[in-house]
């Protein structure tokens, strides 16, 4: 009889044991976790202001960015020129990862958030997070715009629209040269 009951006690036990240590990870997981997020996934030896981990804000002259930038990214992140529709890298793909910005390496958005608006150039629902981008009022060429900025180093990623999908309804209407991608590792 206390066979049985020693028995059952542990029936009882065992799917508490399982629920907590299954949600468990060792400190070793962890750290091997962090390591692999914390590393540069994109390297540009030319361009010592290029990091894929590194928030802190930029303050680089034009100057020094058309030494450091090819001459088309600069174009655009620098100037706010913007590429043709339909020409772009990432205006028509649906591979999933993670987009940063190809002056700085600024982490922007996120493959998920990624639609297919036919205007023409990669478009996205919502930023990565609140710092990834920010905002600019835009009334260049006669319209009133808001230009979208990289968070980190301030340059030019394209403009926000108000056509969005949900949940946002928000078009991060993006120049694909301004952007760098890494796919998510399978």
């Amino acid at each position: 009889m206390k066979t049985i009951t020693h028995f059952l006690s542990l029936l009882f036990l065992l799917p508490l044991f399982m629920f907590t240590a299954c949600g468990q990870t060792s400190a070793k997981q962890k750290d091997i976790k962090k390591s692999i997020t914390m590393e540069n996934t994109i390297k540009k030896p030319g361009n010592p202001y290029y990091s894929n981990t590194d928030t802190t804000q930029l303050k680089v002259t034009d100057a020094e960015w058309k030494k450091v930038l090819p001459e088309d990214v600069y174009e655009v992140s620098r100037n706010a020129d913007t590429e043709r529709p339909f020409t772009g890298k990432y205006w028509n793909t649906d591979d999933k990862g993670t987009y940063y910005c190809a002056a700085c390496g600024n982490k922007l958005f996120r493959s998920g958030a990624k639609f297919s608006s036919t205007c023409g150039w990669p478009s996205f629902f919502e930023q990565e997070n609140r710092n990834s981008v920010v905002f600019k009022n835009d009334n260049s060429l006669g319209m009133q715009r808001t230009e979208v900025l990289c968070g980190r180093c301030h340059g030019h990623l394209g403009h926000l629209f108000d056509d969005g999908p949900e949940p946002t309804g928000k078009r991060y209407c993006m120049n694909s040269i301004a952007l760098d991608f890494v796919p998510d590792s399978k």
